[in-house]
């Protein structure tokens, strides 16, 4: 019997920052998410650089899922109290269908590491076929956040995509 070969994920790492959109500021967090997934067997197909603004942002989600069908959509930065960071509600103005529980791993088990971690308001879902995840913008709470979620990832793809059929017990 032959072993089913998986495909890789096709991911897509989206900073939204005012200052590395205009090369204030160097992007260290994407390249953390990037790194990390490609330790996972993933593949990164886009990154981008894109400012804090929420038409900008829906664009960008909306172009990744629906004309380059990416599986996957990791964003980092604007998910704050600042006044201009807005990610969370460019994502919910494009998914179809909310996944709570992932932003809700992030924070439960990194609250115990920073009790800052509370005040994240990133979000997760689904738009189409592709599953987007919101991340802070610190490098170090990236790699916290993406470490909580990074095995449970691949599983939601397979079934979002429809490559996983049928349960195991």
């Amino acid at each position: 019997m032959s072993e089913k070969k998986v495909n890789k994920i096709k991911t897509a790492v989206l900073t939204i920052s005012d200052k590395g959109s205009r090369g204030e500021r160097d992007d260290l967090s994407g390249p953390v998410l990037a790194e990390m997934m490609l330790e996972v067997g993933a593949e990164i197909v886009h990154r981008e650089i894109i400012a804090d603004e929420i038409e900008e942002i829906k664009s960008a989600l909306i172009y990744l899922c629906d004309h380059k069908n990416v599986d996957l959509i990791l964003t980092t930065g604007g998910t704050g109290f600042a006044k201009r960071d807005i990610t969370p509600e460019a994502t919910l103005a494009v998914i179809e269908k909310e996944s709570p529980g992932l932003t809700e791993k992030m924070r439960a088990d990194t609250i115990s590491i920073t009790p800052k971690a509370a005040l994240s308001r990133a979000r997760a879902g689904i738009r189409k076929n592709t599953l987007i995840i919101n991340f802070p913008g610190s490098p170090k709470a990236v790699r916290e956040c993406l470490q909580s979620i990074i095995d449970i990832i691949p599983h939601g793809v397979e079934i979002l995509t429809g490559e996983f059929t049928e349960h195991r017990h």
